[in-house]
């Protein structure tokens, strides 16, 4: 078998054959020597700091190809304009992750897409060292292949962890089915990154103005599939597991005080499965990013899990940039200290992911 010392050397050394490199790259690079922004530097109480996006997208036309998926920005395929953008926001290093498309692929479509797609991060990775780490995608609608793939990918390819949508095809990641996986992960001791997917029946009430499947609709999807996985023992079945939320959890932090009471004030509806602690003592257990948009949100949401427990997040290509969703948000957040904002914006991340700061 291919040894993950073997794949990246033959990525870097077969010409013409890496993922996003090309001509095209010198081109960016000379450019950026000649009059591109120069790449900022993130400096707290006087000393710089690595920063870490751990919520980053890209996308690979050819396996986006195999489902008859379009790759939508342009810009998820363009690592000298990601680079560019990198460095203009101050982020040193993306955690890259892929929103699931494949859940619908029968076994063997799968597992050529899955593999052809992991293959791919790791050689991105591998052309860049010092820019990107990956997530490894999974086949989750087969978890005995999804194990597989997960343990091909961190061992043999090293990515750093696994990548996840907020369900499969409707199924919840609560799902005794999905067990394996998660026993896998806390085998290997990887982060997961869940980021919300598309399901057309939960989407009919947000259609019309204000982008609500995006705007409400991520942040919720990403709250009920955390529910389900605190209410049915998820959590607790596999209390080692890394899980790391996106969109900040969603509404989970801020409104989570009424899943406890639910369980006082209707307390049979909490019988199917006992919890070990109230459900808001599970928030301090995940991993959040930044997306969150205001200073005093994110300092409240630092009060309820910890600092410690928040890494930054962009959504790279998509321009939440603009909405504050960068590295100032937590250079601007009050009431943080220097520890705090330094574990933020790379520290945490960085021990979670294996990166050298």
């Amino acid at each position: 078998m291919q040894t993950r010392r073997d794949f990246i050397h033959g990525a870097a050394s077969a010409a013409g054959t890496v993922a996003f490199v090309g001509c095209d790259l010198l081109h960016a690079n000379h450019a950026h020597a000649e009059g591109a922004p120069r790449r900022r530097e993130v400096v707290v109480a006087g000393k710089r700091v690595k920063t870490i996006d751990i919520h980053a997208h890209c996308a690979f036309p050819e396996v986006n190809a195999m489902m008859g998926v379009k790759v939508v920005p342009a810009a998820l395929n363009e690592t000298p304009l990601r680079i560019q953008q990198m460095d203009a926001q101050g982020i040193d290093v993306e955690a890259i992750s892929i929103n699931p498309f494949w859940y619908k692929a029968d076994r063997d479509l799968a597992e050529k897409l899955i593999r052809t797609q992991n293959e791919k991060l790791a050689e991105l990775c591998a052309s860049h060292p010092d820019r990107f780490v990956a997530f490894a995608t999974t086949a989750m609608q087969h978890p005995e292949l999804a194990v597989q793939q997960l343990e091909y990918g961190v061992k043999k390819l090293g990515l750093r962890g696994m990548s996840v949508g907020t369900h499969v095809e409707g199924e919840e990641l609560s799902n005794p089915r999905f067990h394996p996986i998660w026993q896998k992960c806390e085998e290997l001791g990887v982060l997961v990154f869940m980021h919300p997917i598309a399901y057309q029946p939960f989407e009919k009430r947000l259609a019309g103005n204000g982008g609500l499947v995006n705007v409400i609709g991520n942040p919720l999807e990403t709250t009920i599939a955390l529910s389900h996985m605190i209410f049915e023992g998820t959590l607790d079945r596999y209390p080692k597991l890394k899980l790391c939320t996106s969109h900040a959890g969603g509404y989970i932090a801020s409104y989570g005080d009424r899943s406890d009471a639910g369980c006082i004030t209707f307390p049979d509806r909490c019988k199917a499965v006992t919890l070990k602690k109230k459900p808001t003592e599970y928030l301090k257990d995940l991993y959040y990013d930044t997306i969150i948009f205001n200073p005093e949100a994110l300092r409240y949401l630092a009060s309820r899990v910890g600092a410690g427990r928040i890494m930054l997040g962009t959504d790279y290509p998509f321009p939440w940039a603009k909405g504050g969703a960068t590295v100032d948000v937590i250079l601007n957040t009050p009431g943080l200290s220097d520890a705090d904002k330094r574990a933020m914006l790379g520290g945490s991340a960085a021990e979670l992911l294996g990166i050298k700061l």
